[in-house]
């Protein structure tokens, strides 16, 4: 049976996020992911060709991201974010195989699974701009704006409830 690509997806992502955090070995990473996802090692293993030739690409993902999110600076997007973009503009990009649109609203899941709903927000303005540029169309950047400002909003709140002032 064949994995689904959602699942496919989220596996490539977490390899990616994993990687990010501590350069993971694949020793450890494979058969940790084969056992918590129940996953065959053939399907881990092609997720992390995938996760290979988008961390290739990380400078050259990481250099649109910060073109397009000029009020969010990319050092200060949160890991999930950050490879969840990094994800999606390389299949919007580099990968033929998917369709914008599915890239984009995978984007957003992604987002919504593993962060919440204001950076699947973002997320979804920040790779809208990187479908509309890829057209020649005119991009609205207060969207971006819009959707940065929403997610610096909940990062207060998040922030306020895990460090309470003494006031």
């Amino acid at each position: 049976m064949s994995l689904p690509q959602q699942k496919f997806r989220e596996i490539v992502f977490q390899l990616l996020f994993s990687y990010d955090l501590s350069r993971g070995d694949e020793e450890v990473l494979l058969p940790m992911l084969m056992a918590e996802l129940c996953v065959s090692k053939k399907s881990v293993r092609e997720a992390w060709l995938k996760m290979q030739c988008i961390w290739q690409d990380k400078n050259l993902l990481d250099k649109r991201i910060s073109e397009i999110s000029k009020e969010y600076a990319l050092d200060r997007i949160q890991k999930v974010e950050r490879n969840i973009l990094r994800l999606a503009i390389f299949e919007l990009l580099k990968d033929n195989s998917i369709p914008p649109k599915v890239a984009i609203s995978e984007g957003m899941r992604l987002a919504r699974k593993f962060s919440s709903p204001e950076a699947a927000l973002y997320v979804n303005a920040l790779l809208d701009t990187v479908y509309k540029e890829s057209l020649g169309e005119n991009v609205d950047a207060t969207l971006i704006e819009a959707a940065a400002q929403e997610l610096i909003e909940s990062e207060a709140i998040v922030e306020d409830v895990v460090h309470p002032s003494l006031d």
